[in-house]
């Protein structure tokens, strides 16, 4: 596993500023960019996002959509639905929209990618469980074939960070076996 562990970064930052091929937004199935990440994507990257998601429409929650950076450094916005507009994201949701977002950036070849802490904002998911299912996803992606070579988790504060950080180290124990 140790190729595979050294293409997964944890890091603390600021999403927005990533230079990679795609971000992806927290988003809901409406793809409305409202407040938390999707506000502050919407607010660096100018209204051409916002214009590319209404031309979208509604997509299924856990589902994920692609549009252009806008203005952004990253050159895509990959819309990960974990939940309703409004509402709250479950376990299964996130798993859906994490794979899904995956999917979407190995169909259009990219090879950088970074993700926030998907749900754990407005829609009120636990920061641990993210880490485990968004980290486990990823995990099972690169283990397929992928255009994929760096997946960033970006997240907003050292306290998250650290949650990642330890998930991800649990993970890669567990992978490793007795043995490791």
């Amino acid at each position: 596993m140790p190729d595979i562990s050294a293409k997964i970064i944890l890091m603390k930052g600021d999403l927005t500023e990533m230079e990679v091929d795609a971000i992806v937004n927290a988003a809901n199935n409406d793809l409305q960019l409202g407040g938390g990440v999707a506000g502050a994507i919407r607010r660096k990257g100018g209204p051409e996002i916002q214009r590319e998601c209404d031309a979208i429409g509604a997509i299924p929650v856990g589902g994920a959509a692609i549009t252009s950076g806008g203005q952004l450094k990253a050159r895509h916005v990959i819309h990960a639905a974990s939940m309703q507009l409004g509402g709250r994201t479950t376990a299964s949701a996130l798993r859906s929209s994490t794979a899904h977002s995956l999917r979407i950036a190995a169909q259009n070849h990219l090879k950088t990618i970074a993700f926030p802490a998907v749900g754990t904002g407005i829609a009120g998911f636990p920061m641990g469980e993210c880490a485990e299912i968004m980290l486990a996803e990823t995990l099972k992606h690169l283990q397929s074939r992928t255009s994929l070579e760096k997946i960033y988790f970006v997240l907003f504060d050292s306290p998250s960070l650290a949650v990642f950080e330890q998930a991800w180290k649990e993970i890669k124990k567990k992978e490793e076996g007795p043995d490791g």
